[in-house]
């Protein structure tokens, strides 16, 4: 049975109406996504392969609430094999992850990253995992690494198994990297939609990443930006009068990192790193995670902006303009994607 029979038409429309303002996309592709999706029972078969993780990805993916994503998209593209959510176990299992590959034409999902020092690293069913992915790539009709540790290493990047990203690892620029730690449920969702909809993959930019989510820089749109203008600069977390100020000087990378989680945000809208006194840990970049350590120490520098002193010897006027040039044009070369730090890469 088809899972739209377990939801109205007019929940499913409302569905693809949140699609739509996902994608970017006016209200007058509703009825396009509708087809699509209604149509995507016959679209490729998805491979969902697990690497090195933790199956955040797929804990994010799966967690979101009525409408259930999972339940609509997972099920309208014929999820074939995915070892945390199937069924089947065992010889069952990869006998059906060999069956999709043999039929070809799939869309393949990857999380995790992949061992290279040694293939003992990571086993999947008594094979190495770098020998599945091989495998699975070489006739799909689209490859998604998913999360930071797909995508470019990440946390596994850090340690001893020579952990690659899945384009590093294959040697490819068609894979749609969807970095984040974890994967942003409506990055993921977004992307898929996209595939379905325009039979191709949405515009990347220089590191693989759909632009749609990953054009502006976490700083642009940060609800702190004001006090960073203003050079207002937590050092005291137990200060109360310091709790909104801005968390570069302990350690946020978000004037480093591009990414639409201020806008986006997580847990269905909720909030995010900032906004909960975290600061940015920079997951959405290729450097991360080891190039981002230690996460709540300032590890870069701004070029031009000394935010030791400039509080402190600027006017408020001054600050304005500084600041809204500083954001509004210069950011976006001093600190841009070809190294415009000091003390630190990208």
């Amino acid at each position: 049975m088809n899972k739209f029979t377990s939801i109205s038409r007019r929940e499913f429309l409302k569905f693809c109406a949140y699609l739509a303002g996902v994608l970017g996309l006016s209200q007058t592709y509703i009825p396009q996504i509708a087809f699509a999706l209604e149509k995507a029972s016959k679209k490729p078969p998805v491979i969902w392969l697990e690497g090195q993780d933790c199956a955040g990805c797929t804990i994010s993916f799966i967690g979101t609430l009525s409408p259930s994503t999972a339940e609509i998209i997972l099920d309208t593209i014929s999820l074939r094999y995915h070892e945390t959510v199937m069924a089947a176990s065992g010889d069952l299992a990869e006998k059906a992850l060999e069956d999709t590959i043999a039929e070809g034409d799939y869309i393949l999902v990857v999380e995790g990253s992949i061992p290279t020092a040694d293939k003992r690293f990571c086993t999947i069913g008594d094979r190495p995992f770098s020998e599945i992915v091989e495998k699975a790539a070489k006739d799909a009709s689209a490859i998604i690494a998913v999360g930071a540790c797909a995508a470019f290493g990440g946390i596994p990047a850090a340690g001893p198994t020579g952990a690659k990203g899945v384009s590093e690892f294959l040697a490819r620029n068609d894979v749609i990297n969807i970095s984040t730690c974890p994967a942003h449920t409506e990055h993921v969702v977004g992307t898929i939609v996209y595939y379905l909809l325009f039979g191709k993959a949405p515009e990347l930019d220089e590191n693989g990443r759909p632009k749609m989510f990953f054009r502006t820089l976490i700083h642009d749109n940060c609800e702190r930006r004001g006090h960073f203008e203003k050079g207002e600069f937590l050092t005291d977390w137990n200060d109360p009068q310091q709790r909104d100020w801005c968390l570069y000087l302990k350690g946020c990378k978000g004037p480093f990192t591009y990414s639409d989680c201020p806008i986006r945000k997580w847990n269905e809208g909720i909030n995010w790193c900032v906004e909960c006194g975290a600061g940015c840990f920079g997951c959405a970049e290729p450097t991360f995670y080891a190039g981002m350590t230690p996460f709540f120490e300032r590890t870069q520098e701004i070029r031009g902006v000394n935010v030791d002193t400039i509080g402190k010897v600027l006017g408020a006027a001054t600050l304005v303009g500084i600041g809204a040039h500083f954001v509004g044009q210069a950011a976006k070369g001093r600190l841009g994607k070809g190294g415009g730090v000091e003390g630190g890469e990208e």
